[in-house]
């Protein structure tokens, strides 16, 4: 097993972590601050684009520096989950990253789907747009009215009708609903109720501006719309767009979910990483320039022993992610499923406690946006149910491992 960043990976990650260092980290409070000026209310339909990044979005793109999540040296850079894995943690450091390179979720998540189960229509409607970052996309799949942590209680419903198929459903916490330019989402829901259970679902492409399809509202996490993303609650009725929207074909939905949340459960935990890193390092240099009864505080309150611990929690969830990382690579998804599904139990908990470390050493100043601690706290905590929540995976965990023994 070889974990290690290759020439190529090394070469990427120089080029990425220079643009963010002398590009994003210098202004990166001053555009946060200005994108929840211009966003933070409910009325996501006046939301706004911040033209700093989309500049910035064009520097990247110049500079080849952009879709460096998918594996095709044709429509990114040709890199393995493992070459990926450290420019992903790198961007994690910021906030604003993943945009900026385009490699950000759901987008992401979205393309991979394209790319690997969509045909050459969907691929030149949806997916070379979604590449060039001319557009954005939505991936709706958790439902308001059914415990979601388990995907086969999905009530949507997919009807297939001829040419057609036909969509009703409520979903929310749907990424991308609010953004500008959110033009097409990946809706799943279910098309075979009778079938087996893991070949009752099916995923479709639904452009937002069917008719039928409508937006009650954003949502906020910890008081953050997450603007101009979004996470929102929608409702469609009678949604009706032709069966060549399906993806891959009726009952299909399952497979299509393994290969899509598989990567995207790395890259999440990638960019985590990152977030804990620079957590980490936000603590440390609060802790040496603050001084109280006497002394720095690092010195204080058994701090330098919540340093230590933070830097052996973040090594080791780096090298179990990486683990996973090479096993998708080598072994393919199937093969990983003990490993994506410790990540995402291991790798968002460490950074809830190595962001609350920071916020502690960081007294009030930790609690407001004049750092990225609080927003990295709503990341950790969401991670926490995004993709499955924690029980989920240590339950896939347990399962897999008890399995060795029959």
């Amino acid at each position: 097993m070889n974990i290690y960043a290759t020439e190529k990976s090394q070469h990427y990650l120089a080029q990425v972590s220079t643009f963010i260092n002398e590009k994003v980290l210098p202004i990166e409070t001053e555009l946060l601050n200005q994108n929840r000026k211009l966003n933070h209310n409910s009325d996501w339909t006046q939301w706004q684009l911040i033209p700093q990044i989309e500049a910035l979005k064009e520097q990247a793109k110049a500079s080849g520096l952009w879709n460096l999540f998918l594996p095709d040296a044709t429509y990114g850079q040709g890199l393995t989950c493992v070459e990926y894995a450290p420019l992903a943690e790198e961007m994690g450091r910021s906030m604003l990253a993943p945009e900026i390179f385009n490699c950000n979720a759901p987008d992401t998540g979205n393309m991979e789907v394209l790319y690997h189960f969509g045909d050459e229509h969907q691929q030149s409607q949806w997916l070379t747009p979604l590449l060039n970052g001319e557009i954005r996309s939505v991936f709706a799949m958790t439902e308001p009215d059914v415990a979601s942590s388990d995907a086969t209680n999905m009530q949507a419903t997919i009807i297939d009708d001829g040419d057609d198929v036909i969509i009703n459903g409520r979903k929310w916490w749907s990424t991308g609903l609010g953004h500008p330019k959110s033009k097409v989402m990946i809706f799943m829901g279910l098309s075979h109720p009778d079938a087996p259970k893991h070949q009752r679902h099916s995923m479709v492409l639904v452009p937002m501006n069917t008719p039928g399809v409508n937006i009650k509202r954003m949502l906020t996490a910890y008081g953050d719309y997450d603007a101009p993303y979004g996470h929102g609650e929608m409702e469609l009725i009678n949604v009706r767009v032709p069966k060549s929207h399906v993806i891959m074909g009726l009952g299909k939905g399952f497979e299509i979910a393994q290969g899509r949340l598989g990567p995207g459960r790395i890259h999440h935990c990638m960019r985590a990483i990152g977030a804990a890193e620079r957590a980490l390092s936000l603590a440390i240099e609060r802790g040496l320039s603050r001084t109280a009864f006497g002394q720095p505080i690092i010195q204080l309150g058994g701090n330098l022993e919540r340093i230590a611990h933070a830097r052996m929690a973040i090594d080791q969830a780096r090298l179990l992610t990486l683990n996973a990382a090479w096993k998708v690579d080598n072994q393919g998804i199937k093969h990983a499923m003990t490993e994506i599904s410790a990540i995402k139990v291991v790798v968002p908990n460490m950074l809830t406690q190595v962001v609350d470390m920071a916020i502690q050493l960081h007294g009030g100043a930790g609690m407001n946006h004049d750092s990225p601690l609080a927003g990295f706290a709503t990341m950790a905590r969401s991670l926490r149910l995004a993709d499955g929540p924690d029980e989920v995976h240590t339950a896939m965990v347990s399962r897999l491992e008890m399995a060795k023994y029959k």
